[in-house]
C-alpha cells in the first residue's frame, strides 16, 4: 500500500499549480473539483453583487479562491469569501470572513461540501452557504445545511435571491 508525502504548511504556503488551486489537510494537498461554465457564471455574479454593494459603500469585501488558514493543518478555498468591516492584511488569512460560499459543480460529492461548510461555521464563520447553479436553489449551513429562498445578509439589511445570482 503507497503512502502519501506529507508537506508542510510553509511549503504548501509556498506552492503554486500550474492548474486549479489545491487546499491543505492534514499535511496533504488536496485537489478541488473543476469547475463547470455554471459554477463559473455563480462565481462571477456573486464577486459583481459583492462588488457592486462595495463600490456603494457597503463594507463588504468580496474575494474569490482566495487560500483561508483555518488551522495551523487546514487550508481551505471557498469559491468566495467576504470580510468585514476590513480587508485581512495577512497574505492567507487566519480569521474567518463574514462569509464564505460553495458553488456546487456536478462532480462535487455532497457529502464533502457539507463538511467543508460545517468547518467554516466551526471555525467561526458567520454565514456559511451554497449555491447550486445546476438547480438553482440556494443553501445555508447552520446545523445542518437548510435550503433557503435567499440568501441574507441581517447585519446590512441585504437579501441576494436566486434571479441575482443565476442566469
Amino acid at each position: 500500500m503507497a503512502t502519501k508525502a506529507l508537506v508542510s504548511l510553509g511549503e504548501y504556503l509556498r506552492t503554486s499549480f500550474p492548474d486549479l488551486d489545491r487546499e491543505y489537510r492534514d499535511g496533504e494537498i488536496v485537489e478541488r473539483s473543476w469547475p463547470d461554465i455554471q459554477h463559473a457564471k455563480t462565481q462571477k455574479r456573486l464577486i459583481a453583487i459583492f462588488s457592486r454593494l462595495e463600490e456603494e459603500g457597503v463594507l463588504l469585501l468580496a474575494f474569490p479562491e482566495l487560500r483561508l488558514r483555518i488551522s495551523p493543518v487546514r487550508v481551505l478555498i471557498p469559491d468566495v469569501c467576504v470580510f468585514s468591516p476590513i480587508e485581512p492584511q495577512q497574505r492567507f488569512p487566519s480569521t474567518p470572513p463574514l462569509v464564505a460560499i460553495e458553488i456546487l459543480s456536478l462532480d462535487d460529492p455532497l457529502t464533502a461540501v457539507r463538511e467543508k461548510l460545517e468547518e467554516y461555521r466551526q471555525w467561526g464563520v458567520t454565514h456559511a452557504w451554497l449555491a447550486d447553479p445546476h438547480s438553482r436553489r440556494l443553501y445555508t449551513c447552520t446545523a445542518g445545511l437548510s435550503e433557503v429562498d435567499s440568501f441574507h445578509l441581517p447585519e446590512f439589511g441585504i437579501e441576494i435571491t436566486p434571479a441575482q445570482i443565476f442566469e
